[in-house]
C-alpha cells in the first residue's frame, strides 16, 4: 500500500491545495474564490497535518489480499478482524494491536513490540495467521510464558506457536486446533 494515499495524506494535500488556491485568488483580487478556499483550506490543512503526526501505516502483507479470501471467510471471524485491523491505517495508537499487547502484559511503554508483517496461512485447508513482531524491550521468555493464552485470546479453538530465528524477532502463529482426538 502506498503511503502517499493514506487518509492523512489526502486530507493534507487537499487542505494545502485549497490554501494555495485561496492565496493566489487573494493576490489576484478574486475575493469570491479567495475567502472560501483559504478559510476552508487552512483548517483542513491543519487537520491533515495533525493526522499525519499520529499516523500508523498498515503492517506489511506477505500474501496478496485476494489469494486466500475464500479460506478467510470460512475461518474464525476474529482472525479476519485481526487481519483487517493490522492492514488498515491507524490514527492514535503507537503500534498495531496495542490494546491486545497491553492486556496480554506484553507491553513496554518506552519500547513496545512492533508488528512488522502479517501473513495468511492455509494449514490443511484451515485458516491461520502469522504475525511477525520486532520484540523491542519485551523479552522472548515473556512471550513464551503467555503462549497458551495467546491463541485463546484472539479466538476460540486457536493455538499459538512462537518461532524465533533471532533475539529481536518473533513469529506468532495463530493456527486452528486440529479436531483429531489422540
Amino acid at each position: 500500500m502506498n503511503k502517499l494515499f493514506s487518509p492523512g495524506s489526502i486530507i493534507t494535500i487537499t487542505g494545502a491545495a485549497l490554501s494555495v488556491i485561496g492565496l493566489i485568488a487573494y493576490f489576484t483580487n478574486a475575493t469570491n474564490l479567495s475567502v472560501p478556499t483559504f478559510f476552508y483550506g487552512v483548517p483542513i490543512l491543519l487537520i491533515g497535518l495533525s493526522l499525519k503526526t499520529v499516523e500508523l501505516p498498515p503492517a506489511k502483507r506477505v500474501i496478496p489480499e485476494n489469494k486466500l479470501s475464500n479460506l478467510r471467510e470460512q475461518g474464525p471471524p476474529e482472525l479476519a478482524k485481526v487481519l483487517k485491523d493490522v492492514t488498515g491505517w491507524k490514527y492514535g495508537p503507537t503500534v498495531h494491536l496495542e490494546s491486545s499487547l497491553k492486556v496480554l502484559k506484553l507491553w513496554d511503554i518506552d519500547n513496545p513490540p512492533r508488528l512488522q508483517e502479517v501473513e495468511e496461512l492455509d494449514i490443511e485447508g484451515k485458516y491461520g495467521l502469522r504475525l511477525r513482531f520486532q520484540l523491542a524491550a519485551v523479552a522472548l521468555e515473556r512471550w513464551k510464558e503467555k503462549q497458551d493464552r495467546l491463541g485463546r485470546f484472539f479466538a476460540k479453538d486457536l493455538k499459538a506457536e512462537l518461532h524465533s530465528e533471532s533475539a529481536e524477532i518473533v513469529d506468532l502463529m495463530l493456527l486452528p486446533q486440529s479436531n483429531k482426538k489422540e
